[in-house]
This record gives C-alpha cells, structure tokens and sequence, in this order.
C-alpha cells in the first residue's frame, strides 16, 4: 500500500471523533439530560482505560511467559511511568489551572472587559476537563494509528481497512466522550472550539499512522497507552464527581451501563480483525 492511500485511511479514522462532537452543542440540556450524557461518558472511558491497559501490558506479559525479564522490567518501568505521569501529572495541572482561575477571578482593574478577557484566558472547569479526555484520547489514538500503519506496511490491506472501520466507530464514541462534560455543565463550545478538540483527540491517530509504517516500537506503544490509561483514568474520576452531585443514582447507573456497551460494541469490529 502507498504512503498516500496509508495516510488516508488514518486520516479517515481520525475524522470520525468529529461524529460525536456536536452533540456538544445542545441548547439548554434538562438537568436529567445533562446526567445521562455524563453517564454515558463515564462509561466510555471506562471501557477505554480497560482497554488501553490491556493493550500496553500485552506485550510485558508475553515477554513473562518466555522470561525475558529484561524486557519485562523495562516494559514494567515504562508503562508504571507513563501511567504516573497521565494519571499525577494531571492531578498537579488541574491543581495550577485553578490557582490560574482564582487569581483572574480577583480584581485587577476597572471594567468589565478585563475579567471576561482572564475568564476566556483560563477557561471554565468543564472547558479544561474537555480538553484533557481529548489529550487522552489523542494519546491512546496515536497507538491505534501505529496498528494501522504496521498492517498497512505488512501489505495487510483487508486488515487495515476492517481496522479503519473499528477504530473508526470507536472515535465517533469518543468525540462524545470529549463533549460531556461540556453538555453536562449547559456550555454551548463554538464550532472552533469542537474544531480543535476534536483534532487533539482524532489527529494523532492520523500520525501514528505515518509513523506506524516506518516504527514498530513496543516500548513507544507502552509509553503512550500508559499516558492514555493515566489521564483517562483522572478523568473518569473527576465525572464521577460530577455524576455523585447530580442525585440521579439509578439514571446514572444506566448511563455508565450504556456507555460501557457502547464501547465493547465498536471494539467488537477490532477484535474481529484480529488487533
């Protein structure tokens, strides 16, 4: 297969988080509305950091089966950094991203003009868990990318194609896992906004495709699902926050169900194809 055609079908992939995105721009969602479409995204990305997990330990527990223990301490100390790295670091950017909240919320000057200016600099805390589940998803689509670029480098036309359709169902779950919390919190994002989002969480798995055709590296795959589990994982924590303050326990519950189906039905396509 061509580089072209290669980057087209990435790029294809990639596109389909563009699906569920504009789903965030509902007017005025009802406060059940708002919970359920929460739900739905907890259960999403927890299916997503089931399967992220799974994906980066493969490779370690082949190497226990044949004891290579060089390969699994060193697969072992990746993934454990990577997973620090996405699930910590973000517990320290979010603890700086609000100190930046609280300080533009002090006055600084006369006018109303200079507070909307810092609000639309630091951004609403729905605005910020936006954008970390699409760095996490982006992170976890660069490593989906990369499977796509090794089987189409492998000439395994039938198999990246099947893989374009998983992954490609996939995404469009989760550009509505990336909107949610905006939905969630009556915040209407412009279409820039979706633009950007959605090329942070969709574009990566267009360049782990090109990379994937030329890099087959079990320790860079490791380390970018570690970061992915990692930060999906914050984020998961953060909606169940979110969902707790709700008070709508037994709609909650379906929605987590939902989303969790959702996600082991587009996996379902991948599975088949045999990622």
């Amino acid at each position: 297969m061509s580089s072209a055609n290669t980057a087209l079908l990435g790029a294809i992939a990639g596109f389909t988080i563009y699906l569920g995105l504009p789903l965030g721009r509902l007017r005025k969602p009802t406060p059940r509305l708002k919970a359920g479409l929460n739900a739905i995204a907890i259960g999403i990305l927890v299916f997503l950091v089931w399967d992220v997990l799974t994906h980066a330990w493969e490779p370690v527990d082949a190497a226990l089966s044949d004891h290579h223990w060089a390969t699994v301490a060193s697969g072992g100390l990746v993934l454990a950094a990577g997973l620090t790295a996405g699930l910590a670091g973000l517990v320290y950017y979010d603890a700086w991203i609000a100190r930046r909240r609280t300080a533009a919320e002090r006055p600084i000057g006369p006018g109303a003009a200079a507070t909307a200016e810092l609000a639309a600099r630091t951004g609403s805390h729905a605005a910020s868990l936006a954008l970390m589940i699409a760095t996490g998803i982006g992170l976890h689509n660069f490593a989906e990318g990369l499977a796509i670029g090794n089987s189409a480098a492998k000439g395994e036309l039938s198999l990246a194609l099947l893989l374009i359709v998983g992954f490609g169902l996939h995404n469009a779950t989760e550009g509505f896992g990336i909107v949610a919390p905006l939905a969630a919190e009556g915040e209407r994002p412009s279409w820039t906004t979706l633009f950007w989002l959605g090329l942070i969480g969709g574009g990566p798995t267009f360049l782990g495709t090109l990379v994937g055709q030329h890099l087959v590296n079990d320790t860079l795959s490791i380390a970018f699902l570690g970061l992915a589990a990692g930060s999906i994982l914050y984020v998961v924590i953060e909606l169940l926050a979110v969902a707790r303050k709700t008070s709508l326990k037994t709609l909650t519950t379906w929605g987590i169900l939902l989303g969790l189906l959702l996600g082991f039905a587009t996996d379902a396509v991948v599975t088949a194809a045999g990622a």
